[in-house]
């Protein structure tokens, strides 16, 4: 049986990597099932707002949203 410690450090470990791989905009982690790259609908895909980097996609004009309901 694991202890409270080992699941915590387990746990504690792998939330870098998801956070790292979630970018404003993005309703899911890139690499999810059912998950892939849409037009940022802030910006329609130009990446600016008002002459400014989009604050949702960063400027990259793509977001990674859900795709199917699967």
């Amino acid at each position: 049986m694991l202890a409270v410690d080992d699941v915590s450090m387990t746990f504690d470990s792998k939330m870098p990597a998801l956070f790292e791989s979630i970018k404003p905009g993005d309703e899911v982690p890139a690499g999810t099932p059912g998950a892939g790259e849409n037009v940022c609908r802030r910006c329609g895909g130009s990446g600016l707002v008002d002459g400014s980097p989009c604050p949702d996609c960063e400027g990259t004009g793509i977001v990674t949203t859900n795709v199917g309901d699967a």
